[in-house]
Formats: structure tokens, C-alpha cells, sequence
């Protein structure tokens, strides 16, 4: 069987990039693709529990290398149990959040050390990177604007400031700038319909 794909969708908060990585899933199960849909932290039985105690002790206030160490390690069972092996049996792997929201959340706009990142990323890792990387850039006043206004309460960082959500836009767009092989840049903003389009048009490329 050939090799399998690995799609990560990122972005900050009420980018639209959930409902857009299931939006990839379904169409590429319409054309007939095996595809494995799913996200971080979580993924993995032990990692979803991880999440709801991040969630529910509310993670965002904890010291930066515990939140980094936190990550990894649910990382580190995501990738090891499901991502690894269902790329290597041929599926396409899609992934809302990954290594780069580390980065960009507690790396970049929160200032924390990012050779502790790149330290962990490598352990865990290695050089495994994602196929293929829509950044999802939108203003964040209108972004926390879609964000309240839905029914979920694992925003953990909504209630950060406006300063944090300027610094993680510019996050994003500075991992997509020095990684352009594999991130492609994608218009919030824009009609749910006009963006499924662009990533379907993008991913067809990959594929």
C-alpha cells in the first residue's frame, strides 16, 4: 500500500479550522480515500483524558515548561499510537492542531524557550513533519468574535488579551514564512464554501 498523508490545520482562536478539517475529511471519503480525522492534544484514548484535565485545571496558567512538557507527552502518545502507523498503512491522517500550535502558543506568544521546543519536538519527532500545513490567518478582534459565540468550553485562551492574540497571529505567519514547502496560507475571513475550495484545490497538489 502506498504511503499515507499527514494534513494539519492551525490557526488561533475562531479561525474556522475545525469545521474546515472535517469538511477535508468527509470530501476526501467522498472520492474514496481511508482517512483518519482528529486532533490536539487528544487523539489518543489517554490523550483526550490529558486534555479534559488541561481544560478543567485551566492549563493556559501553567508554568510554560510544564505546558510544553504537557503537550509533548500527548503528543508523543498521538503520534506514536495513531498518526505513525495509520500513515504508514496508507490513510491520510488529518489533524486539527500540532506541533506548530506548540510553537506558536507557547513558544512565540507566550515567550516561552524555544530551544526547550525544539529539544522536545526532536525527541519526540524526530524530523517528522506534516505533509502539508493550512495556516488559518484571521483579524483576532473577528476571530474572538466567532469564538464566543460558539458552544465550546475549551477555549482556554480566549481570555487572554488582545496583545497575546495580535502575537499569535504573527506567530503563525512567521512558522508558515520559514516553512513554505508545506504551509499554505489560508483567508479566515473568507466564505466557509470559498476556502474548502482553495484547500481542496491545495490538497489535490499533495495528493
Amino acid at each position: 500500500m502506498s504511503q499515507g498523508k499527514f494534513i494539519t490545520f492551525e490557526g488561533g482562536e475562531g479561525t474556522g479550522k475545525t469545521t474546515q478539517s472535517r469538511l477535508l475529511s468527509e470530501r476526501l471519503q467522498k472520492e474514496g480515500y481511508d482517512v483518519v480525522l482528529t486532533r490536539e492534544p487528544g487523539g489518543t484514548q489517554a490523550g483526550e483524558a490529558l486534555r479534559d484535565v488541561f481544560v478543567s485545571h485551566e492549563g493556559q496558567n501553567w508554568p510554560l515548561s510544564a505546558q510544553m512538557l504537557f503537550m509533548f507527552t500527548a503528543r508523543s502518545l498521538h503520534y506514536e499510537h495513531i498518526i505513525k502507523p495509520e500513515i504508514e498503512i496508507g490513510k491520510i491522517v488529518i489533524c486539527d492542531r500540532f506541533a506548530d500550535s506548540t510553537l506558536a502558543y507557547q513558544g512565540y506568544a507566550l515567550g516561552g524557550n524555544i530551544d526547550q521546543f525544539e529539544s522536545l519536538k526532536k525527541m519526540v519527532l524526530g524530523d517528522f513533519e506534516p505533509d502539508l500545513t493550512f495556516m488559518f490567518d484571521i483579524d483576532p478582534f473577528e476571530g474572538l468574535i466567532r469564538a464566543s459565540g460558539r458552544d465550546n468550553q475549551e477555549d482556554t485562551f480566549e481570555e487572554k488579551d488582545i496583545s497575546f492574540h495580535e502575537k499569535l497571529r504573527q506567530a503563525y505567519l512567521d512558522i508558515a514564512e520559514n516553512n513554505p514547502d508545506r504551509c499554505h496560507v489560508i483567508d479566515a475571513a473568507e466564505e466557509i464554501d470559498t476556502i474548502s475550495t482553495q484547500i481542496w484545490d491545495k490538497v489535490k497538489e499533495v495528493l
